[in-house]
């Protein structure tokens, strides 16, 4: 029901990745998606900044929660020495872009302010939030970074960098063309970019603000790029379920399609995500693979729509085969003439499979 907001969180968790094939990341990354992306996915994005950063996903995933100022009480063990992965990341990949005009000083920089930035083990075990502030592992001398003195005064250094990286013109930049990418093209419009640009910066970061700029964009509705972006796996898989009406009634074979189609669900190593291009998923095995999973869903006996429990007596174990007209009915704004023409022509029993595995549905 909430369309937008799952698209935008989609967005969002692979702007700021995290693996779960990292230890403990693998019990907190729903629980990162539920109560961090998806209710600031529409909001402002220094508040998601500040949210992603204090989760225990993150800081375990780029290591932060090890890493310790030099010299420090507790700077002992594994706990010894400066990590720089998550001030690098932070830079690179969540707000300003590589390209943008920071130095490794600056790198260095923010991973001091981000010292003592860790993760409470035995709070968590009793249910307490999973961060916390340890002063004893903090470097507390003053830094420069962007051009900016900060004075060595604990947690609040943490906040006051992310602060300035929220606000820098550079992250208005980065987010937007990434938006830009996701929504409308494969390659970023420069002129709606900078557009996204200043309505980001105008408004203090107000996601739903740039996205109302980038709706009511005439590249948007442009007919050249209508149906002109490749759908990722998920975007596919999830599609797919939508315009068939499928019951999902078991979510692990979706998992599966999902790992035999490149893109697991919270499963790409590392920090940048998964990419949404074309390039990235069009090539033959993978469109064989996604016919496929198609036509299992066209008789209506795909295991999505078995339950793990056996039904009762006298009730289908599956659902009803899909209904080839109907189908097109749903998605005839999405399919062209020639499609068309082509699907009528087959077999009743093909036409499924070849609405959902034309060019057309493979769009969007």
């Amino acid at each position: 029901p909430r369309q937008l907001q799952e698209v935008v969180t989609e967005f969002w968790f692979n702007h700021f990745n995290v693996f779960e094939g990292k230890e403990w990341v693998r019990y907190w990354d729903g629980e990162y998606e539920k109560d961090v992306l998806r209710p600031n996915a529409l909001g402002n994005f220094r508040q998601l900044l500040g949210a992603v950063a204090h989760h225990p996903a993150m800081l375990y995933y780029l290591d932060n929660w090890l890493s310790s100022g030099v010299n420090t009480p507790e700077a002992k063990g594994r706990f010894k020495g400066l990590n720089e992965n998550y001030g690098r990341e932070l830079l690179e990949l969540h707000t300003m872009g590589v390209d943008s005009g920071y130095t490794q000083a600056d790198v260095i920089s923010l991973a001091r302010i981000l010292t003592g930035w860790t993760i409470d083990q035995k709070g968590m075990t009793d249910g307490q939030p999973g961060f916390v502030f340890n002063p004893r592992r903090h470097d507390f001398g003053d830094k420069v970074f962007l051009g900016q003195t900060i004075k060595g005064s604990g947690y609040q250094e943490g906040e006051q960098a992310l602060d300035i990286l929220a606000r820098h013109p550079a992250t208005a930049h980065f987010v937007a063309a990434k938006l830009v990418r996701y929504f409308v093209s494969d390659k970023p419009e420069p002129v709606l970019t900078e557009k996204l640009a200043r309505r980001f910066l105008n408004s203090d970061g107000d996601i739903k603000a740039v996205l109302h700029t980038l709706f009511d964009s005439p590249e948007f509705w442009a007919r050249s790029n209508y149906q002109t972006q490749f759908k990722t796996p998920y975007q596919y898989v999830v599609s797919s379920l939508r315009a068939t009406a499928t019951p999902v009634l078991n979510v692990k074979p979706i998992d599966g399609v999902l790992n035999q189609l490149g893109q697991p669900l919270y499963g790409w190593l590392t920090p940048e995500g998964y990419k949404f291009s074309e390039e990235a998923w069009l090539n033959p095995d993978a469109l064989l693979r996604r016919i496929n999973f198609v036509n299992s869903l066209s008789n209506g006996k795909s295991p999505i729509a078995r339950s793990e429990t056996p039904a009762p007596a006298g009730v289908p174990a599956f659902g009803a085969p899909i209904d080839p007209q109907q189908l097109i009915q749903t998605l005839t704004p999405t399919l062209a003439p020639y499609s068309l023409s082509t699907i009528s022509a087959a077999p009743a029993n093909l036409q499924v499979g070849l609405i959902l595995g034309s060019p057309d549905f493979m769009k969007r």
